[in-house]
């Protein structure tokens, strides 16, 4: 089909794959029917699968792989030993021009350092960083980076919020998207040194994007920024808190209504505003983050995720090819290097 868009999904990648992988991608056929799916993973398994669902056999082409990346693999170990593995297939994929994406919900370390190594880094881009979206008060939040660089210099968190506001320019449809630090207090003498140079660096210039200074982690859920940026650990840190107090909700409120009959009456009065608080808060509503930085498209599904979380990440893959996001990073990269160049001979000359 002319102008049929293919995507690279490591089927043995997640907590319960390939069988989740193959529901997932069986959803995403409902809702993207013009798309196309090459499978790596262990043929054996994959090829009846296929073969035996109409709906998978049309669109999907499996590629046997005999080795899987497990989740304990360390990111030395996948180069060394996953070279060719389902998920570096994959990757390679995009590489090769045979896919426009690669999707995975494999081991995150792996996939980032396999990624690294196979397509490197666009140029101006020392590391990549995870990005993915947030449920907040306000609808959804860009941050990154969550957990792809435990430690980062103050030019890694400026190149981080170039790419974050590009990447929700696109994904969240906004022109000119907020952008701010996450700090331990909002004041501009808080936090560590290379936070506060990030800072005064963005503050130098006109970008795409308002720098509004710094956050703390309660604003995360508020919706106050479009895109928040910080390292890798707290990143990670605070996704994993919001997606346990999303738990802890749930459960509570699940609790709460099975105290009396009139509790329970009260569920069955509010069924219609718990299931979309339930759905907003949903990880796999959510799902599909992307490795900003590399020379081509990666998208990380959460390990966890059940069939929608996978058909979301596809949907997160479709719409970055469409998007043409690395270009819109390129082009912001540029601007923003200029605008940094224009004043720095403007201090001198002055």
């Amino acid at each position: 089909m002319a102008g049929t868009l293919t995507v690279a999904l490591d089927a043995m990648g997640g907590d319960s794959a390939p069988d989740v992988v193959l529901e997932g991608t069986k959803l995403a056929r409902e809702r993207y029917p013009n798309l196309r799916y090459m499978l790596f993973g262990d043929g054996s398994v994959l090829e009846p699968a296929v073969n035996g669902s109409p709906v998978l056999a049309e669109c999907c082409e499996v590629v046997h792989t005999d080795t899987v990346i497990d989740g304990s693999m360390q990111p030395s170990q996948a180069l060394r030993k996953g070279r060719e593995s389902s998920m570096a297939r994959a990757v390679q994929a995009v590489k090769d021009g045979d896919a426009a994406v690669a999707v995975s919900a494999g081991n995150t370390g792996a996939l980032m350092a396999l990624s690294k190594f196979i397509l490197r880094m666009m140029p101006g881009i020392d590391r990549p960083a995870l990005v993915s979206l947030m449920p907040t008060t306000r609808g959804e939040s860009a941050v990154l980076d969550l957990g792809a660089n435990v430690e980062c210099s103050d030019e890694n968190l400026v190149q981080f919020a170039v790419m974050g506001a590009a990447y929700a320019r696109l994904v969240l449809g906004l022109s000119r998207p907020s952008v701010a630090l996450l700090n331990i207090g909002t004041e501009e003498l808080k936090g560590h040194d290379e936070i506060k140079q990030a800072a005064e660096r963005l503050r130098e210039v006109e970008a795409h994007f308002d720098f509004t200074g710094f956050i703390e982690g309660n604003d995360i859920g508020k919706g106050a920024v479009d895109v928040v940026v910080t390292d890798g650990f707290t990143g990670n840190v605070a996704l994993k808190t919001a997606e346990g107090t999303a738990l802890l909700v749930t459960e509570l409120l699940r609790r709460a209504f099975r105290n009396s009959p009139l509790a329970m009456l009260g569920y069955l009065l509010s069924r219609g505003a718990l299931r979309s608080l339930r759905d907003h808060l949903d990880p796999n509503t959510h799902n599909g983050g992307m490795f900003l930085g590399l020379n081509g498209l990666v998208v990380k599904s959460h390990g966890g995720a059940n069939a929608a979380g996978i058909a979301s990440a596809v949907g997160v893959a479709k719409d970055l090819v469409e998007g043409d996001l690395l270009q819109l990073i390129a082009d912001d990269l540029t601007l923003f290097a200029g605008a940094l160049d224009v004043d720095a001979q403007t201090a001198v000359s002055s």
